[in-house]
C-alpha cells in the first residue's frame, strides 16, 4: 500500500474515532450512589432527577457501546430493564442487557420483535422513573413497528421503493414516521408519564433530531400530506402497497392520529443531548490531515446530491485547486450523505459509487499528480455490501481495464462494488460500532 493510501486510511480512522459512542455517552452521564445527572449541552447544563428506576432502550448501529457506557456509569440498583437493538454485524454481549440483532437497511422480523419489546418497556415505565433512550444511526430500520393495518412486509416494500427512488433520508423518514408506532415521537408518547431523555449520536447532516432514527423521542413537524407528497413526487405512489396508501389517506383525512407535535404535554418531560455528529468527525479529519503535513481545505461539510454528480464536481474543484497549490501536498475534505438513483441491477453503495465516479472523471479530466480519493461510511458498511466505501487512486482505471472491466459500463449499472473489487479499491473496515454518515478525503502529493 502506498504512503498516500495509508495516510487517507489514517485520516478516515481519526474521523471514526471522534464518533466513539462509548466515550460520547460516558462524557454525558455523571452518577453517584443515588443520583444521575445528565449533561444537556456543551454549556454544562444538566438534568437531574430522583428517579427510582432508570430503564435503558438503545437502538442503532452504536447501540451496544452506548448502552455499555450507561451500564458502566449508572449505579446497578437504579437500572431497571435494559435492551439494545443493533445490526447483526455490531452485536456484542453486554452484561445485564438483552442484546438483539436485526437487519439493516431493510427491516426484518427480528427487528419487529425487538421493537415490540422496546415498546413494552416504554409503556411499563412509571411516573417516578426515567427511560434513557440511546439513539444512533440505523435505528429506523432496526426497530420497525408498523401501524396495525400495515404488515412488516408491506412496510419493507415501501422502504425498498423509497431507497431505489433516490429519496433523501428526510423523505424516507417522513414516510416511515407515518407508518410507524415508534417513530416521529411515538416512543416518547409511549414513555409518558415517565420521564424520557435521549442521548443521540447523529448520522444526519445538519443534525435534524426529528430525522435521526426517524426521531422517536422528539416532535415531528411533518404530516400525512407530506408523506403522500414524497411518494407522489418520486413517482412511486401507485407502487406502494394498498394498505399503506389507505392508512396515509385516512391520516390525511384526520381519521387516524397524527404523529406527536411540539405542543403535546408529555414533551415537557422529554429532553435530549446531541453527543456526536458528522461535523465533529469532519473537524477531526481536518486536524488529522494537518498533523500529517497536508494543506487541508474543507470542501463541503454538507455534501449531498447524486453521488456520481458530486464526484464530478469534486474532480473539477480538485483540478483547479491543484493548479494553485504551489507544489504543496493538499487535502480536500468533506462530510455528508449523498444519494444514488438506481438505474441498473449491480451491487454497491453511495460511497463506492462516488469513488468509482471520481476515478472515471479524474481519468477523463487528466487530474495531475499522485492522488488518492476515499469515500467511506463511518459505520463501516456502504449500502447492502460488506465494504465501507472505496479508496481509489491515479492507477485505479488502468487496474480495472487490465482486469477486463469497463468502468463506465459498471457505473451505469450501479455496479461499483464489483468494479472496485477488480482494482482492489474497496474500503474494508468491518463494522465500526458507530455511525455519523460519510467522510470524503482527497489527498494529492505533487
Amino acid at each position: 500500500m502506498s504512503d498516500l493510501r495509508k495516510s487517507a486510511l489514517t485520516i478516515f480512522q481519526a474521523g471514526v474515532a471522534a464518533a466513539d459512542p462509548y466515550q460520547a455517552v460516558k462524557r454525558c452521564l455523571i452518577a453517584d450512589e443515588n443520583q444521575l445527572q445528565i449533561l444537556l449541552n456543551d454549556n454544562g447544563d444538566k438534568r437531574t432527577g430522583n428517579w427510582t428506576l432508570i430503564h435503558l432502550i438503545a437502538f442503532g448501529k452504536a447501540a451496544c457501546p452506548m448502552i455499555k457506557a450507561a451500564i458502566d456509569t449508572i449505579p446497578a440498583h437504579l437500572i431497571g430493564q435494559a435492551i439494545a437493538v443493533t445490526n447483526y454485524e455490531n452485536v456484542k454481549t453486554v452484561l445485564g442487557v438483552k442484546v438483539i440483532g436485526a437487519a439493516h437497511p431493510l427491516p426484518d422480523e427480528a427487528g419487529y420483535a425487538a421493537a415490540k419489546q422496546c415498546a413494552e418497556i416504554a409503556q411499563s415505565a412509571n411516573a417516578n422513573e426515567l427511560v434513557l433512550v440511546l439513539v444512533s444511526g440505523g435505528g429506523s430500520a432496526l426497530i420497525p413497528y408498523p401501524v396495525d393495518s400495515v404488515s412488516l412486509k408491506e412496510k419493507i416494500h415501501t422502504t425498498d421503493l423509497l431507497l431505489a427512488s433516490g429519496a433523501t433520508i428526510n423523505q424516507i423518514n417522513c414516510v416511515r414516521k407515518h407508518l410507524s408506532q415508534l417513530k416521529g415521537g411515538g416512543l416518547a408518547r409511549m414513555v409518558a408519564p415517565a420521564d424520557c431523555h435521549a442521548l443521540i449520536l447523529s448520522d444526519v447532516i445538519g443534525d435534524d433530531l426529528s430525522a435521526i432514527a426517524s426521531g422517536p423521542t422528539v416532535p415531528d413537524d411533518t404530516t400525512f400530506s407530506d408523506a403522500i407528497n414524497v411518494l407522489n413526487n418520486k413517482g412511486i405512489w401507485h407502487k406502494v402497497p394498498e394498505s399503506a396508501r389507505h392508512y396515509l389517506e385516512y391520516g390525511q383525512q384526520g381519521k387516524v392520529q397524527e404523529t406527536p407535535k411540539a405542543e403535546e404535554a408529555f414533551f415537557t418531560n422529554a429532553s435530549y443531548t446531541l453527543i456526536g455528529s458528522n461535523r465533529i468527525s469532519v473537524n477531526a479529519i481536518m486536524k488529522a490531515a494537518q498533523s500529517q503535513g497536508f494543506d487541508a481545505t474543507l470542501y463541503n461539510d454538507n455534501l449531498c446530491g447524486e453521488a456520481r454528480d458530486e464526484a464530478e464536481k469534486l474532480v473539477l474543484f480538485a483540478k483547479e485547486h491543484i493548479s494553485k497549490a504551489d507544489n504543496r501536498p493538499i487535502a480536500l475534505l468533506a462530510g455528508g450523505e449523498t444519494t444514488v438513483t438506481l438505474k441498473g441491477n449491480g451491487l454497491g453503495g453511495r460511497n463506492q459509487e462516488m469513488a468509482l465516479a471520481f476515478a472515471i472523471n479524474a481519468e477523463k479530466q487528466g487530474l495531475p499528480g499522485d492522488w488518492v480519493f476515499l469515500s467511506g461510511g463511518t459505520d463501516g458498511r456502504d449500502g447492502p455490501t460488506d465494504a465501507a466505501g472505496g479508496l481509489v487512486d491515479s492507477g485505479t482505471i488502468q487496474r480495472m481495464q487490465a482486469a477486463g472491466i469497463n468502468p463506465a459500463e459498471l457505473l451505469a449499472n450501479n455496479d461499483s462494488y464489483n468494479a472496485l473489487k477488480s482494482s482492489q479499491d474497496l474500503l474494508m473496515t468491518g463494522a465500526t460500532g458507530t455511525n455519523v454518515a460519510d467522510l470524503q478525503i482527497f489527498l494529492m502529493q505533487p
